[in-house]
């Protein structure tokens, strides 16, 4: 068995040393490292199963769904498809109920009457009989009543956000069935914040920016768009069967691109966002060890995800002042200190770095700062590094 178990691994050379007392492998790695595995019964190899264990129950973990195919029938409208159905679908799809269901595209009633479950058209919201459309006249759901301190929501449910609404935390719990209730709530919130939210805005035609304020430039890389340009063009012409292209066939290939986006951010809050909290949380309440200001936090891990975090955390921690910089290392292990930005804003800082600093490296840096092991500061002043923790802090 163990010698099958090594065969197996095509990336190791192996060979097998036998004596009465132990067995003992040696594992020649392609990177040239080394390892060595102890006798079968050895504390080794016992860590190693608990480590497995571990992992296997990792809440954290995405799971892969089964591919069973329910016949139940979701049905939404026919002709130009948007990012809301097509995304909505999906969501549907990944329930036990719907998994893998037939989609019907129609706007004809007597044919979606006989639908188990219809969204974006129908002129109905009525979640007992499975009818999600957002059209009507005097339909104004919201997803929640929004942060503290704002007017709530920008924005209507579009038909993804209904399926959301009702569905989200379902789908969310078939690919993580050991999150926490917890977890789950913040995962549903952050979701909808980080993607569902831009879709409803789009789709029910809210704008980016205040009236009044002229956009600087376009973005046309954002899910909308793609879906958008999925659709068969006016002129388009399929040239294996000299007809225009299947449209039903370009719905499809829409709604996985929608599950693609929607599984990279939800799999980026639930095994990225969500574990880093803890760390936030530990540096918050220590900043005063940090520094005496109280307004300096220090990492122990570098790379995670730490600002959305920190507002959330200064507002429940009731901290004042505010943080203005945070220190944590880099994959090289350099230390690097960070400006927080203003919440809401993207390049607006709490406090930048000076001014006489930026765009200045290294011991031209170090000489003017009179900080030994400055490596750089960016010209717009939001990060800069140093060779050491006590640099950074200084």
């Amino acid at each position: 068995n163990v010698h099958s178990m090594v065969s197996k691994r095509g990336h190791y050379s192996s060979f097998l040393l036998l004596n009465p007392i132990t067995i003992v492998f040696f594992i020649s790695l392609r990177k040239s490292a080394w390892a060595w595995i102890t006798p079968l019964s050895s504390p080794r190899l016992h860590t190693l199963r608990d480590m497995s264990s571990s992992m296997s129950s990792n809440p954290f973990k995405r799971v892969k769904l089964d591919d069973k195919v329910s016949d139940k029938v979701i049905g939404t409208h026919s002709g130009t498809f948007q990012a809301d159905e097509a995304l909505g679908v999906w969501i549907l799809r990944q329930l036990p109920a719907y998994r893998n269901s037939k989609v019907v595209r129609s706007r004809d009633k007597e044919v979606l009457d006989k639908l188990d479950i219809v969204i974006d058209v129908g002129g109905v919201y009525d979640h007992d009989s499975l009818r999600y459309d957002h059209h009507q006249r005097g339909y104004d759901e919201r997803f929640d009543e929004g942060k503290e301190g704002t007017d709530g929501r920008c924005t209507k449910l579009s038909a993804s956000g209904l399926v959301y609404r009702h569905y989200g935390r379902d789908v969310i719990k078939q690919y993580y069935p050991t999150l926490s209730d917890e977890s789950l709530e913040l995962a549903y919130t952050k979701l909808y914040d980080s993607m569902l939210e831009a879709l409803d805005a789009i789709d029910t035609g809210v704008e980016m920016v205040p009236e009044g304020v002229e956009l600087l430039y376009k973005d046309s890389t954002g899910l909308s768009s793609r879906v958008s340009r999925t659709n068969p063009r006016w002129n388009e012409v399929d040239e294996s069967t000299d007809k225009p292209p299947d449209a039903d066939e370009r719905f499809d290939i829409a709604s996985k691109m929608c599950g693609d986006d929607f599984l990279s951010v939800m799999t980026r809050i639930v095994e990225s966002d969500i574990p880093a909290r803890d760390f936030v949380e530990r540096a918050l309440l220590k900043r005063h060890e940090t520094d005496a200001s109280g307004e300096v936090i220090s990492l122990e891990s570098g790379g995670l995800p730490w600002r959305g975090h920190l507002y959330d955390l200064e507002k429940e921690l009731n901290v004042d002042p505010l943080i203005k910089f945070v220190l944590y290392t880099d994959q090289a292990g350099m230390w690097r200190i960070q400006a927080v930005t203003v919440e809401g804003r993207g390049f607006e800082n709490r406090l930048s770095l000076p001014e006489e600093w930026r765009g200045v490296r290294d011991e031209d840096l170090a000489k003017l700062a009179g900080i030994p092991g400055c490596t750089f500061c960016h010209a717009a002043g939001f990060i800069g590094g140093n060779q050491t923790y006590e640099g950074a802090l200084e």
